[in-house]
């Protein structure tokens, strides 16, 4: 598989895109006046706490508060495992004995406020680099469940407890990062020492400044993605910009120096994104269908609490029988949909209606294409496996808005819904509205203002029923466009 990342950067947004076999499998977008705050360290104040949710609204500075819950407010026990799935219950301490209103907290963001609802805080400050994550206020060891052989994982924790008995002041707990499998010794030291100075550093600021305000903010995107990105299959990493490039090579030259190769200026006229349709694809990832090459097609439905995903055959008849054609559909939308989830950066709760199979085994097969194909995707996701009504149930971790809620805002014509009424359901309303005001007021003439697709109808298609409707009240209605009206708009004038 070879692998490559596109960096556009201008003045007033940086987008990066990693394609894999020539196709978009991934796109980020960072506005100047829009910079996601995830992983960014606050002073913040405490402006309400609600023990009937177990939580707390903190003030860090943002237009709306931000909200932390009482799990993310205990500290983190440094010497004891995660809890094996299948204990008793978390039990939690009253959020009043933790939080009071008007105290200072330090927190760190976990999500970007999404929606009408604010960012998603935790006291558990954790700071990441090339190959490690250093959490100051843990002593606890853990390594990426992606590093699945056992002496790489021995390797790897013993080098940190090496260090710890060298260094009396190698404080602190660290989770070792997928990137970090088979990194010399020296450079995972040199990465751990440049964290802590850096925890140091952050310490120090938390002293001397008032709350709300911001102690440490996360590396720019196109120097993010160099850090979090970039694997040894990455073939190339090309950026548009010189002054980014100049900047990224600072940081690959001192972090990840193998990588240095790979990372160029890409001086052409023609547009870098242009190089492999990632404009088209990023189009395309903004539509609810999406076709499949064997004439099914997908349609995406994102929604406040989940997103649906319906399979469908389409114009794919099939060769042999209906359950192959079925089988066959199933299997290209699996590997669509996992493609589409990383591209649009689709989050939370996700059903995906799958087309009903009859053959338990064309069943597993397909769920264990989706959970392949999602093997390469860096948010977690979670499979629950298949319910009673034959949806496969699954979450993928949100942490930032997706490309839709980025790029896109809510129709102002039908408020979000994705429907108008029909010209004819308006026509109606504008019936009912006529004879509730005929029976309230006392006027000559009655005069309509709405739509072009409205009156054409009303002097159409309802005429017969405008008429009836004069005889009745015994006055007379006019009519007349108003090109900036929309469908659904109209206005009763008492003459």
């Amino acid at each position: 598989m070879t692998e490559e990342i596109l960096i556009n950067v201008t003045p007033v947004e940086t987008r990066v895109a990693l394609v894999e076999n020539g196709m978009l499998q991934e796109a980020y977008v960072e506005r100047s006046t829009r910079r996601g705050i995830v992983g960014n360290i606050f002073k913040g104040k405490v402006v309400r706490v609600l023990p009937g949710m177990e939580a707390a609204f903190v003030d860090i500075g943002l237009e709306r508060a931000a909200f932390i819950h009482v799990s993310d407010v205990m500290p983190a026990n440094a010497d004891s495992e995660p809890a094996e799935a299948g204990g008793g219950p978390r039990t939690v301490p009253d959020i009043r004995t933790l939080l009071r209103e008007g105290q200072s907290l330090v927190v760190q963001v976990t999500k970007d406020p999404i929606g009408t609802k604010g960012a998603r805080l935790t006291t558990q400050l954790s700071i990441p680099s090339r190959y490690l994550v250093f959490m100051p206020d843990v002593h606890h060891i853990g390594i990426s469940q992606r590093i699945e052989d056992e002496e790489e994982r021995a390797r790897l924790k013993g080098i940190r407890e090496e260090a710890i008995r060298k260094q009396d002041d190698c404080a602190g707990g660290f989770i070792i990062r997928t990137a970090a499998e088979g990194v010399c010794e020296e450079d995972l030291l040199a990465d751990m020492a440049y964290l802590q100075r850096l925890s140091q550093s952050i310490t120090g600021r938390i002293e001397h400044v008032k709350a709300p305000s911001v102690i440490y903010q996360d590396l720019p995107l196109f120097i993010r993605t160099i850090r979090d990105l970039i694997r040894p299959q990455t073939e190339k990493v090309r950026i548009d910009s010189r002054e980014s490039y100049q900047r990224v090579m600072e940081f690959v030259r001192e972090f990840v120096t193998e990588f240095e190769s790979r990372v160029e200026y890409y001086p052409g006229e023609r547009p870098i994104f242009d190089l492999y349709s990632v404009e088209d694809e990023i189009q395309r990832a903004l539509s609810r269908k999406v076709q499949l090459k064997s004439g099914g097609y997908v349609i995406i439905d994102q929604t406040e609490a989940m997103t649906t995903i319906d399979v469908n055959t389409g114009a794919f008849v099939g060769h042999r029988n209906l359950e192959e054609t079925i089988f066959k559909t199933n299997l290209e939308a699996a590997r669509a949909i996992s493609r589409q989830l990383r591209l649009r950066n689709l989050g939370g709760i996700i059903i995906i209606d799958f087309i009903d199979m009859e053959d338990a085994e064309h069943r597993r097969q397909v769920l264990r294409m989706l959970e392949k194909m999602l093997e390469r995707d860096h948010a977690r996701t979670k499979i629950t496996g298949v319910s009673e009504l034959g949806l496969v149930e699954m979450t993928r971790k949100r942490t930032t808005e997706s490309l839709g809620q980025i790029l896109c805002e809510p129709c102002p014509i039908c408020d979000g819904r994705g429907f108008l009424k029909t010209a004819e359901t308006v026509c109606y309303e504008v019936f009912r509205e006529i004879l509730r005001i005929n029976r309230a007021y006392d006027a000559e003439s009655y005069l309509v203002m709405a739509s072009q697709k409205v009156v054409d109808r009303l002097l159409d298609e309802e005429a017969d029923n405008v008429a009836d409707l004069e005889t009745f009240i015994e006055k007379s209605i006019r009519f007349q466009v108003e090109p900036f009206y929309s469908q659904e708009q109209y206005d009763v004038v008492l003459l």
